[in-house]
């Protein structure tokens, strides 16, 4: 008895970790077994039989494809503009001091603290009031301006941590500015820039509230999710999902093992 409850006090945090990841990735679990299924009515909610013609088909419901191939094009254009505007946003927050640098810094956090309905009101009053025709560029618009603060953090953290004698070594051995810039600078912050772009991608693509408000009649692939709940949710749906999820993985992994072979080459 006794060992046992030692072997559980050594590994209780491992155990704990393990019990929360297993809850976070349940609902993805569930996800990707309905998208095997042949559901006898409108929605997918319960078990019936097991069946492949979803994955052959994933655009056989109308219009999925087209808001999905939307929130993809709105979420890279979206991750652009956010993430030069973001990065250097937060290398002149770092490196330059300028009155009210203070005021920008605390506003900067404002997008990230206030509710998405407030955000998005404040946009479609904007919007309206500026005779703006609401549909793709409205919702463009809309996201970058959300997806900027996150893209400053992260990449305000990596600046701050940066070593400025990488960069004066390099203007010793007379860089320009330019040089220094491109081959000392860029890549150290390239983590911090790539982090804040993928987050700026997984909040334009995922976004709902902010986005139905500013679509006009354009629907994104949240929203036509949110309006095939209403009337039946096709298998397809959850074969997107399961797809997205299975390449997220790969990603992570890849990038996993990208970082594990530069360590050992470094070694």
């Amino acid at each position: 008895m006794g060992t046992s409850v030692n072997w559980l006090k050594r590994h209780l945090v491992v155990i704990a970790g393990l019990f929360t990841l297993g809850f976070l990735l349940l609902p993805n679990v569930v996800v990707t077994v309905f998208s095997f299924n042949n559901p006898k009515g409108r929605f997918n909610y319960e078990w019936q039989e097991f069946s492949t013609a979803a994955w052959t088909d994933p655009c056989g419901v109308a219009d999925l494809c087209g808001s999905l191939s939307l929130s993809l094009q709105i979420a890279l254009w979206a991750t652009l503009g956010a993430t030069v505007l973001g990065a250097m946003i937060a290398f002149a927050l770092v490196r330059y001091r300028f009155r009210a640098r203070g005021a920008v810094n605390s506003l900067i956090f404002l997008p990230m603290a206030m509710p998405e309905v407030v955000m998005a009101a404040s946009l479609l009053t904007l919007f309206l009031n500026m005779g703006v025709q609401l549909g793709f560029w409205t919702i463009l618009i809309a996201h970058i301006m959300f997806c900027l603060s996150f893209v400053v953090t992260a990449v305000k953290a990596r600046v701050m941590s940066m070593d400025p004698r990488l960069e004066e070594a390099a203007r010793d051995l007379y860089a320009g500015p330019f040089q220094t810039f491109v081959r000392v600078t860029l890549p150290i912050a390239a983590p911090g820039i790539a982090a804040g772009a993928l987050l700026a991608f997984a909040l334009s693509f995922d976004d709902f509230i902010i986005t139905n408000f500013n679509a006009g009649s354009t629907v994104t692939f949240p929203m036509f999710v949110w309006g095939s709940a209403q009337r039946g949710t096709p298998v397809q749906i959850n074969v997107i999902g399961t797809a997205m999820f299975v390449v997220a993985v790969l990603l992570v992994l890849a990038s996993m093992a990208i970082g594990s072979r530069r360590k050992r080459q470094k070694a």
